[in-house]
């Protein structure tokens, strides 16, 4: 395979050594970055989310020509394996998320491991999902509320979809958008062993992520875990799906996309073969993270009507 290309050569390595804390602060040098031509958005609202287990960080970004509310929304929940990034290492990412849309952006500080394991952060996922369905201070329409999410918050939207219909909820996600996601933390190993570390997802990184995130006994073949297992997908919302060629979760996501094809779900896919894992946290240097962000808002927006 030849070497990634594009956004990469960029040094996206991360070291998963260490105290979380630190882990924390790299990952943030690596990912937060002020762009001065960042889109210019009607407002950007701090806020705090009603859950069972207290209250849930969040953040509301509406774009110039969002319209008066309610209008369509995206639920966004941001990736780092469960246990690294936050609202600021995916802010220019919802920026532009809701700018392409012109959808109002919700996007959620769920609880982190190790400090929180699962299942705090689908917890926190389906909290913060109800309260967009139900708060008209937020100025969604129910019925035309996404779910997005990059890695690990790719997993959180999957499940959401899954466990909001299979508890019969009114309210579902009519859409899900998602970004190289992490859909199983069962294998490992077998098919992810070719990629080595230096990138910015590797075998290693993802043993660290499943040693940290779920609590002793916990099955990883968890549908809440790992969505890809579940054995019926029908019924979901239409879906999005993008994958790398420099990311051992590629296989998991088409894998995914074929199987919610085959429950009827309407699934359309991207591929982008240079890109790596995490590359849309680099606009501020990549013009293929931008483009890609632009044309993703645009299908959303196109499917939220």
């Amino acid at each position: 395979m030849a070497g990634p290309g594009g956004s990469q050569g960029l040094g996206l390595g991360l070291d998963w050594r260490g105290s979380v804390q630190g882990l924390r602060q790299r990952f943030l040098a690596m990912t937060r970055t002020l762009e001065p031509d960042a889109p210019l958005l009607a407002e950007v609202r701090e806020l705090s989310l009603p859950s069972a287990a207290g209250p849930i960080r969040a953040r509301l970004y509406v774009p110039v020509g969002a319209g008066l509310p309610p209008g369509p929304g995206i639920v966004f929940y941001h990736g780092g394996g469960f246990t690294v990034g936050d609202l600021e290492s995916h802010d220019m990412v919802a920026r532009r998320l809701a700018d392409a849309s012109r959808c109002r952006v919700l996007a959620v500080d769920y609880r982190r491991a190790p400090e929180h394991r699962f299942p705090a952060a689908v917890d926190d996922a389906l909290a913060a999902f109800a309260a967009a369905a139900s708060d008209p201070e937020l100025g969604l329409d129910p019925g035309r509320l996404a779910v997005a999410g990059d890695s690990a918050g790719g997993t959180l939207a999957a499940v959401v979809c899954q466990q909001r219909l299979a508890a019969g909820e009114a309210v579902r996600p009519r859409f899900q958008l998602l970004f190289y996601p992490l859909l199983q933390l069962v294998d490992i190993a077998v098919s992810r062993m070719d990629f080595k570390d230096g990138l910015l997802l590797s075998a290693g990184t993802l043993e660290v992520v499943r040693r940290s995130y779920l609590p002793p006994g916990q099955d990883p073949a968890d549908v809440r875990v790992s969505p890809l297992l579940n054995p019926d997908l029908k019924g979901l919302p239409p879906a999005h799906v993008l994958t790398c060629g420099w990311d051992p979760l590629k296989d998991e996501g088409r894998a995914y996309a074929d199987r919610l094809a085959a429950a009827g779900v309407a699934v359309t896919t991207r591929h982008y073969a240079d890109e790596v894992h995490g590359f849309l946290n680099l606009t501020a240097v990549s013009r293929t993270a931008r483009e890609v962000l632009v044309e993703t808002g645009r299908i959303v927006a196109g499917a939220l009507g």
